[in-house]
């Protein structure tokens, strides 16, 4: 070989070296249903969260970071950077139906294609290794994490873990189990990048919780204003405990300053049971998981990487599940898909300046489905947000820098501002491809709450009858 050849070799792979070590770990923490104003750090005085306080204390704290309404959406752009209306997936997977209601909404799809790329697919060919452990539902065996680009994974749900996933005799509780899974994972991987999505089931329904921590919180004062209950609480501990099990195993391995961990919850909290049992609240907020209103789409979110991003900050700016994916392609040094190009955008400039403004001044979300709403669409630009029901054919308009509350609609006020976003908001569902809710000829007003079988209304339509 030429010198000069020889030294271009050698360069190229001391380049590539280089950029093997700024490639940083990634750990993502996912709760399930965990509303805004449940923690510590975003001043809840019940719950006991301090390792995720103390993640607060040492990252970045979001005030205005959104998810989709409910699971399946937001685990479908979070692993895609796409808004998860190109998919259809606008419900949980599988949905339910109201098949007396006004309207028909659409069937959801089973599944995330396969086709899309995640980012664990994306990050593989830079290195990184990854590791899913939790919950999925973005489809079943045939579209599991491991056939979308995932090395390894263990895909459950529930509070619980049957002795069939934990190898043992005995039940164990998942929290516990997933912050092992997460250990052995960071330890085996410490010398290589690592992409790691833990996604634990709490604090979703059915609450429960160990005798000792149900204890605890029935001897504990409750907060003026908010549910405080014990079982709740001790779940979220349990989750809290997870979190700083997980990284306590980063830092012993000597790798926080080599790994960015994320902690966000995948919607709003869950006000009301279907039997309208109250689980939590996330005032000042209104709504729930299940609608548009800001305690709907509103989730906590943390981010920490020692030595990158300062300590103790906070940031307004608004941001999405939807940006994870292309801020750690960014990270990576890792090109999007060009065929699958993502909607979200990198989160990087507000690791480095948590008052940066991102280049995009709108956010849009798609539920054209009953759950705790009715079908709606919502739009917000700049601090203005707008929501349009399809049942009633109406809109709400809200200026959330006055009135994050959502308590005086200015539509009225404000008819033109409300018509420009009603049309940008139409604009938008044609250019994703949107599916709609049609008229129900089966509706009626006496049993239009009704639960029942999915696609049983559009079926009998089907059928003539």
């Amino acid at each position: 070989m030429k010198p000069t050849a020889l030294l271009l070799s050698v360069l190229f792979f001391v380049t590539l070296a280089g950029a093997a070590e700024t490639r940083p770990n990634v750990v993502i923490i996912l709760a399930d249903d965990l509303g805004w104003a449940d923690l510590a750090c975003y001043g809840n005085t019940f719950n006991e969260t301090p390792h995720i306080d103390r993640l607060a204390r040492e990252g970045l704290r979001f005030t205005q970071f959104y998810a989709g309404p409910v699971c399946s959406p937001t685990r479908a752009n979070l692993q895609s950077g796409r808004d998860q209306a190109r998919y259809g997936i606008t419900q949980h997977i599988p949905g339910h139906r109201r098949p007396f209601a006004r309207l028909i909404d659409p069937v959801v799809p089973l599944q995330l294609p396969l086709e899309v790329e995640t980012f664990a697919e994306r990050l593989r060919p830079a290195g990184y290794v990854s590791g899913y452990f939790g919950k999925w539902h973005l489809g079943g065996d045939d579209h599991s994490p491991t056939q979308q680009g995932w090395d390894t994974a263990v895909e459950f749900t529930g509070n619980t873990v049957p002795p069939r996933l934990t190898g043992g005799d005995a039940t164990r509780r998942s929290a516990d189990f997933l912050a092992r899974k997460a250990e052995d994972f960071i330890a085996a991987n410490r010398d290589r990048p690592f992409v790691l999505q833990v996604s634990p089931s709490a604090v979703h329904i059915p609450l429960s919780t160990t005798p000792a921590k149900l204890e605890k919180y029935r001897a504990r004062k409750p907060m003026p204003g908010y549910p405080s209950r014990p079982d709740y609480a001790g779940l979220l501990e349990e989750l809290d405990e997870c979190v700083g099990r997980i990284v306590a195993a980063v830092d012993r391995a000597g790798l926080a300053e080599k790994t960015l961990v994320l902690f966000l919850s995948d919607n709003g909290g869950l006000i009301h049971q279907q039997d309208g049992t109250i689980v939590t609240s996330n005032a000042p907020l209104r709504g729930e998981k299940g609608s548009l209103y800001e305690g709907g789409i509103r989730v906590p979110a943390i981010a920490r990487w020692t030595g990158r991003i300062r300590a103790g900050g906070t940031t307004a700016t608004p941001a999405l599940t939807m940006d994870i994916h292309p801020t750690l392609l960014a990270l990576a040094g890792v090109a999007p898909g060009q065929a699958q190009p993502p909607d979200g955008m990198s989160l990087v400039p507000l690791f480095d300046q948590p008052s940066a403004a991102l280049p995009r001044d709108t956010l849009t979300w798609h539920l054209p489905h009953y759950h705790h709403s009715t079908p709606a669409s919502a739009i917000r630009r700049g601090d203005w947000k707008l929501i349009e029901f399809f049942e009633t054919d109406t809109v709400e308009l809200y200026h959330l820098g006055h009135d994050r509350a959502e308590t005086t609609n200015l539509a009225a006020r404000e008819p033109a501002r409300a018509r420009e976003l009603r049309t940008a908001l139409a604009d938008w569902r044609r250019a994703v491809g949107a599916r709609m809710p049609e008229p129900n000829p089966d509706y009626d007003p006496a049993r239009a709450g009704e639960l029942g079988r999915p696609g049983a209304a559009k079926k009998k339509k089907a059928a003539g009858r």
